[in-house]
Parts: structure tokens; sequence; C-alpha cells
């Protein structure tokens, strides 16, 4: 028996995932008291069942990491026989090394965490860094966003050039490039001035009178997205279009990116957003039918090696 819970990080999407895959969302409750504390009761009978928990642990990130915790310690509790985690976005995915003295692995922090929960399963979508999958001793099934990005650009009069924003991002603009037909490659290099600041030095590659193409796993604040599009913009670029899987947009990015030279920004559901708040240059698209296809597999026991590429 297959059973779908939500936090309430994005119900939306949860509901979105439960019609693909034509069943209702489990009963359960979740309340925070005054000192922020989080109580949870799994309403229906979930014993001896396959249990998926829709949860993206963004913003509040440490919240919605603890609604996933105490759900999935109760449906445990419960008697669910097997309990997935599916996780569209994965905070402290940045935290994933130690860049300098003395900090955490908060991204290895996290994963011990969930495992220690009781969670038999995670399936999450475009880390930020993929070898967060290592820090899971149990199965974890990482999905790529490309083919759910490139079909919001179907239709379009463009023949773009991908663009890297940086040198970190080639083997992902490498991928959109192979996907749209072999397209051309730029590479921006950028010098940071500081924590939180970057400054595009130089283009390789030929952007000018082309369509561009950015490709990004996350946009937070925007600012080097910004400096890249603003060199693209000064080099000539005809047009530049922006996909991205993760919609942080903290500190007001949304609209200094509506303000800046972008034509149209692609992003997922992966992040909730009310309805109306992006502004006009952004369109999203829905994770549900790869999340949905991909928990069927799962529960059907069948392989989902082709959601992977």
């Amino acid at each position: 028996m297959l059973l779908l819970f939500s936090g309430n990080s994005n119900k939306q999407l949860a509901n979105a995932i439960a019609e693909q895959l034509g069943i209702p969302l489990g009963e359960r409750t979740l309340q925070t008291f005054h000192d922020g504390e989080i109580q949870c009761e799994i309403v229906q009978n979930v014993r001896d069942a396959d249990v998926y928990i829709i949860q993206s642990t963004s913003f509040p990130v440490n919240e919605h990491i603890m609604e996933l915790l105490v759900l999935t310690d109760a449906l445990r509790r419960a008697s669910a026989r097997r309990i997935t985690a599916v996780i569209p976005y994965y905070g402290y995915a940045r935290q994933d090394r130690k860049d300098k003295q003395r900090v955490p692995i908060t991204a290895s922090l996290v994963a011990k965490l969930i495992e220690a929960s009781g969670m038999d399963r995670v399936l999450t979508v475009h880390l930020h860094s993929a070898q967060i999958q290592g820090f899971f001793d149990i199965p974890m099934d990482h999905l790529y966003t490309s083919d759910v990005l490139l079909d919001a650009l179907k239709g379009l009069d463009t023949n773009f050039t991908v663009v890297s924003a940086d040198a970190g991002g080639v083997k992902r603009s490498r991928v959109f490039a192979q996907l749209l037909n072999n397209a051309p490659l730029a590479i921006l290099d950028k010098r940071r001035d500081g924590p939180g600041a970057s400054e595009v030095m130089n283009i390789m590659g030929d952007v000018e009178g082309k369509d561009c193409l950015i490709t990004e796993d996350m946009i937070d604040t925007g600012g080097t997205l910004i400096k890249a599009t603003e060199a693209l913009s000064k080099a000539g670029a005809r047009s530049i279009y922006v996909c991205c899987t993760h919609a942080v947009l903290s500190n007001g990015a949304a609209q200094k990116l509506q303000d800046s030279p972008i034509t149209k920004i692609i992003v997922t559901d992966s992040i909730y957003h009310r309805e109306g708040t992006l502004p006009s240059k952004f369109q999203v698209v829905s994770l549900a039918p790869l999340l949905s296809s991909a928990i069927k597999s799962i529960n059907d026991g069948s392989t989902i090696s082709g959601l992977f590429e």
C-alpha cells in the first residue's frame, strides 16, 4: 500500500504529486506550540504501508527539517513498513565540505539526522553538490531537471548558446548544450571581491548577437547571476534566458532579477512561492510529473535509471 504525506513546506507540490498518482494525501496534524515545538499526529492507519513524505527543507529551513524528522518518527512508531523522504530541495547543501578551518560539514550532519529518524530511503532533486549522496548510508535517488526545464523552452524562435555562470557549472551547462543539439558553450570567468560579492572578468566564447541560456542549480540572492547577465548584455547578447531548479530568492532577489537584462527565468516548484509573488519574467514549471514517476517506480520495484539523466 502506497501512502503519501506532506509537511508544511510545499503542500502545493505534494497535492500535485498526489493528483498525478491518483491518491489522496495522508491525514496528519502538524502544529507548532508558542515556544516553537512541533507536534505531530498521524490520523490514519499506516501499518505495513510504504510511505512517502514530501518536504522541501526550504525557508524556514530548520523548522522544515524538524517537521520532516518528527513526521518520520511518528510514522515509524505507527509501524509503517518503509518510509521514503522526497526532498525536492535539500537545505544546507552548500555546506558540503570544509573550505576553512573549524567549520562543520552541515550537509553531512543533516543526512545523519534524517537517517537517525528512521528514514529508509531518500529521493531528492538536483543537489548543489552531487557528493552529498555519499553522506547517506541508506539508498538515495538523485534526479535532475534538464528535461523538465528544457520542455519550457520548446517553441521559442531561438538558437541558444549555453552559458555557464562560473567554472563550477560547466558540466551542468555542457549537458544542456548536448540536449540542445550540441549548442555552443560559453563560460564566464569571475573573481570574488569579498564574501557574497562577485565580478565577471571575462567571457570565454562568442555571445555577440546570440540568444544566451544560463543554467543554474539554484538562485539565492541573485548577485552572481545579475553580474553575469550584465556582462552578457554588454558583450552584445541578443536575449538572455535562465533555467534554474531551485528558486531560493532571498534578500529581494526576485525583483532585482526582474529589473535585470534577463528575458525570462524558468524555475521549478521545488520551493514554494505564493501565487502572484514572482514577477512577470519568472515562469514556474512543476516537478510533479518527474517525482510522481519516480515514486511509482520505487514503489513498484522497477528501475528509475532513465530519470537520472
